[in-house]
Parts: C-alpha cells; structure tokens; sequence
C-alpha cells in the first residue's frame, strides 16, 4: 500500500504520487505538508505558541519585505509590490502558524477568519502609524517608532484573536 497525504481542504485521500485509483477523484487543492497524522492531538502551551508566532511573523516580515524589495527593483509600483508583497507574508505566516503554532486543521472557516483579521489589523497597522507619525515631533525616531508601535499593536492583536477564536473553529 501506498503512502497517503491528505489534499488541503478534502477528507478524500489521494496517494503521495498524485494519481488517485479509480475509486479515489483526485482534488485540485495543494498537498498538505505531512508533518504529523493528526495535527490537532497535540496542544501547545501558551509560551510555546507566543515564540513560534513571533517567529513565524519574523520569516513572514522576510518574505513581505523580500518580495517587496525585489518588485520595487524590477520596476512595480510602489503601491501594488506592497499589496502583492503583504498578500504573501501574510499567507505565509497563516499557513505556518495554522500547521506549526496552533496546530489545526485545515478549514475554509478558518481560512475566510484570518483574511477578515488580516484586513483589520492591516487596518489599524496602517492608521496607528499615521496617528503616531502625526502625533510624535518630527525627529529621527518619529518614524522607527511609530512603526514599532503600530506593527506591535497589530501583532498582539493577531495574537490574541488567533489563539482564543480563529484556531478553536473547526
């Protein structure tokens, strides 16, 4: 027998080679990474979880700022690379903090959640550093720190809202 991955999103099982049998259709979804059989056994503690999300926030910031970076060189727009840019950093850090921070399960459910916080929290990101750049005086650390300040405040949020309500749907 065959070794068998799950297909994100689908209780069909398919084999590791990508050719379903004939009583198995085979599900145009991405290939789960198998990292346990049953990921949601295992719960974290609070400490545990607190340095794999900083952790996994800090590759997504590379994967953000990397990409972003590299569009602005090839020529893109400003606005556009850092919408492009935030789309894969966040798709990043969900897709890890889902399987390695709180080990879940896949869900559509959860999936629509992190989007609707992500556009929240981009949200408050954004707006908090304005109100920070507008309220600090004009000094070399005006910017740093409302940066600081605001990217804080939204991952705290994420934090929180992920933990206590987008990781316990299921």
């Amino acid at each position: 027998m065959s070794p068998r991955i799950r297909a994100y999103g689908s209780p069909t099982l398919v084999p590791v080679s990508g050719t379903p049998h004939a009583h198995e259709p085979h599900v145009p979804l991405p290939v789960e990474i198998p990292v346990t059989e049953s990921i949601a056994d295992e719960s974290l503690d609070l400490k545990t979880q607190i340095v794999r999300f900083v952790l996994t926030g800090g590759l997504s910031a590379v994967v953000d700022f990397g990409l972003y970076v590299l569009m602005l060189a090839l020529g893109l727009q400003r606005d556009v690379a850092k919408a492009i840019s935030f789309v894969a950093g966040t798709t990043t850090a969900y897709l890890i903090n889902r399987r390695w921070t709180f080990k879940a399960e896949p869900s559509r459910a959860r999936f629509v959640a992190v989007v609707v916080l992500y556009g929240v929290t981009f949200g408050v990101q954004v707006g908090l550093n304005a109100v920070m750049n507008n309220v600090f005086p004009d000094e070399w650390w005006r910017v740093p720190l409302a940066f600081v300040i605001a990217q804080g405040t939204a991952t705290v949020i994420n934090f929180v809202v992920q933990r206590a309500v987008i990781f316990k749907i299921r």
